[in-house]
């Protein structure tokens, strides 16, 4: 099966780097420590610390490999070209219920709706895309529901 396309910008793919490397140099070799100390407590069927070490463990590998996966088919969302539609890699401004907000368009790996980053598969992004300023888009939502947003500005 060919490894899906991972698309991130250059910012957040440093980001990813930065974390992978944390948790295979830092984290990693803590947690082992922490395994071995708790072994050399003796039984380890009721050995809390031995068993709650194995499992944060298990999420720490777990997230190496997903980062890894992320880092090996990443493809890089470059700055979009001026062409006044929105694209990925866009900033884009809109109005929606008399309020304006504004987000940048990423791909999945990277979207976070708290820091401003939407992905261009979510809905909303879906819509924006090849908008231009004035243009409005009719957003979808998962549960059937629809709402309209104006672009207002790209950048």
């Amino acid at each position: 099966m060919q490894p899906k396309d991972v698309h991130v910008t250059p910012e957040g793919l440093a980001v990813i780097k930065k974390e992978l490397e944390e948790l295979v140099k830092v984290r990693r070799p803590y947690i082992a420590d922490k395994i071995r100390s708790a072994r050399e407590l003796g039984d380890l069927s009721e050995n809390f610390e031995y068993h709650a070490a194995k499992n944060e463990q298990g999420f720490i590998e777990a997230r190496i490999a997903e980062l890894d996966a992320i880092v090996k088919n990443a493809v890089l969302i470059e700055q979009p070209a001026t062409t006044g539609e929105v694209s990925v890699g866009s900033t884009v401004t809109f109005e929606e219920d008399g309020g304006s907000e504004t987000y940048k368009i990423v791909g999945p790996a990277e979207a976070d709706y708290t820091a401003g980053k939407i992905s261009f598969e979510s809905e909303l992004g879906q819509a924006l895309i090849g908008r231009k300023v004035g243009d409005e888009a009719e957003v979808k939502t998962a549960t059937g529901a629809t709402y309209t947003v104006r672009v207002t500005a790209i950048s």
